[in-house]
């Protein structure tokens, strides 16, 4: 008997792939339609916590049963869900960054449990006290000006001796000094009014009064421009020393000389230029000699101007080389003096050299040159030498401060066949503090007055110490010892010594 036989096309084998790809494709769905529900529910709790918590302190749920996690098969309503209040600061991580937030970086020792102790032996920055030698006295303000005197009594002691002649006098002197500078946020006046007075108590000799005043005013003038206007006035008698000087007066004349000037600096750049005039009015008075006659010095009365240029180029803010110019007029009153000569003329001059400005260690210039002087008398040689310039203001150590100078220039004569001599000087003086209440000076100096005819050369030595005690701001204590020779080629030398203490008060 026939049996039946199976003829579908579903074969075994293909059932079972059939299941197995039913099988994977849901193990595939499922997961992913999971996931992506647990995110969303995950999302929405975290958005509604803070309402949850809100609403738990609160205490309106309390008696609410929990519910029961919902399926991830099961959609989730999140309708029920509240966003977060639009009132409700953000969380600190959505902040922007603040430059006021500080403390983000710790300091090491904030961190450590064990910090440091401080040494027992550990002492606290001693406070400096002031420098009473270089420390400046307040002053006493005036209005938009701050006023600063000084006043100096000293008695002293002098002897001179010239050839056989030997004077010594004991004599009382004031000295006073008083600065008035502005106070000013644009441009500055500066006003210095010196002067000393002496009294003989005993002995013989003349007493050299000196007065002078002078102002410099300084106007900050738009463009790097910078002008100045100058003034002054000086009196003092004449030195016996002087080779204008009358021999054997009793008294020598009173010189007045009225000063004034301007000029204008202005920085191009590298470039810097300035050009200024300057004119002196000189007076001379009667000398009077020792059997009491005078002597009229008016041929002496003169007015004299220069004017002068200098350009200098800047290489570094420390060094500047400039050259420099001028030119001269001398006019006496008289047009001829008591021997019959006509002294008036001109004078020329140029120099070249460098500034140097190192700050406190090092500032100043050296230059180097040429004049000469001409006279209207052709009697009169003219006068012509090479000038050297120098002043320079070093610093060698803290507390040491040395002003060196040498100056060349020419000066008129009186004498009869002398049209005048080149006077060459060399000056030192230095400073030093000893202690921060005590300051040493020493001063030194030679003066050679060269002559065209060489015989009344004459060479004058200067040197004198003293001691400076600061009592206290507003006192100091002085003491001077000094000593000056003059050398004369013709002729006898004379010296002169001089000793004093004093009192300074200052304010």
């Amino acid at each position: 008997m026939g049996q039946w036989k199976y003829t579908s096309s579903l074969t075994p084998l293909c059932a079972a792939g059939l299941a197995v790809c039913s099988v994977l494709s849901g193990l595939t769905l499922v997961p992913s339609h999971s996931l992506a529900q647990s995110a969303q529910l995950r999302a929405t709790d975290r958005a509604a916590t803070p309402a949850s918590a809100s609403a738990s302190e609160s205490g309106d749920n309390a008696g609410a049963q929990p519910q029961e996690p919902a399926s991830p098969l099961e959609p989730v309503d999140a309708a029920p869900r509240q966003a977060p209040s639009a009132d409700r600061q953000p969380i600190s991580a959505d902040l922007p960054p603040s430059d006021e937030t500080t403390g983000a970086i710790l300091d090491e020792d904030m961190l450590r449990l064990n910090t440091r102790e401080a040494p027992l032996d550990l002492r606290s920055n001693r406070r400096l006290e002031p420098n009473l030698a270089t420390e400046e006295t307040p002053g006493i303000p005036i209005g938009t000006f701050v006023l600063r005197p000084t006043v100096t009594q000293s008695i002293n002691t002098e002897t001179q001796r010239d050839g056989g002649t030997k004077e010594t006098r004991a004599f009382l002197e004031t000295d006073m000094l008083a600065t008035l500078t502005s106070d000013w946020a644009l441009h500055q006046l500066v006003v210095t009014t010196q002067g000393a007075w002496q009294q003989n108590v005993s002995g013989e000799g003349e007493e050299q009064p000196e007065f002078r005043i002078g102002g410099d005013l300084r106007l900050d003038l738009p463009e790097d421009t910078t002008a100045r206007i100058l003034g002054g006035y000086r009196f003092y008698r004449e030195d016996t020393d002087d080779p204008n000087a009358i021999q054997n007066a009793d008294k020598q004349s009173d010189v007045q000389e009225f000063t004034a000037g301007g000029s204008i600096e202005r920085d191009f750049g590298i470039l810097r230029g300035r050009t200024g005039i300057d004119v002196t009015r000189t007076l001379y008075s009667d000398a009077t000699l020792s059997d009491g006659t005078t002597v009229s010095l008016s041929d002496r009365n003169q007015t004299s101007g220069t004017l002068r240029g200098r350009i200098g180029y800047e290489l570094s803010p420390a060094l500047v080389p400039f050259i420099e110019a001028n030119i001269g007029k001398t006019h006496y009153d008289d047009t001829v003096d008591r021997a019959g000569y006509r002294r008036s003329g001109q004078s020329y001059g140029a120099i070249a050299g460098v500034e140097v400005d190192m700050g406190e260690k090092l500032r100043g210039e050296i230059g180097l040159g040429y004049e000469t002087a001409t006279f209207d008398d052709d009697r009169l040689a003219d006068i012509d030498t090479a000038v050297v310039d120098v002043r320079l203001l070093w610093s060698p150590l803290r507390g040491t401060d040395v002003d060196f100078g040498i100056q060349t220039s020419i000066q008129p004569s009186t004498n009869a066949g002398d049209s005048g001599y080149v006077s060459h000087a060399l000056t030192t003086a230095v400073t030093h503090q000893l202690r921060d209440n005590l300051v040493g000076t020493f001063l030194g100096g030679i003066t050679l007055r060269d002559y065209p005819s060489g015989i009344s050369d004459e060479t004058v030595y200067t040197t004198s110490a003293g001691l400076t005690w600061n009592i206290n701001r507003y006192l100091d204590l002085t003491s001077t010892l000094g000593y000056e020779l003059t050398s004369r080629k013709t002729g006898t030398d004379s010296q002169q010594w001089r000793a004093g203490v004093g009192l300074k008060l200052k304010r």
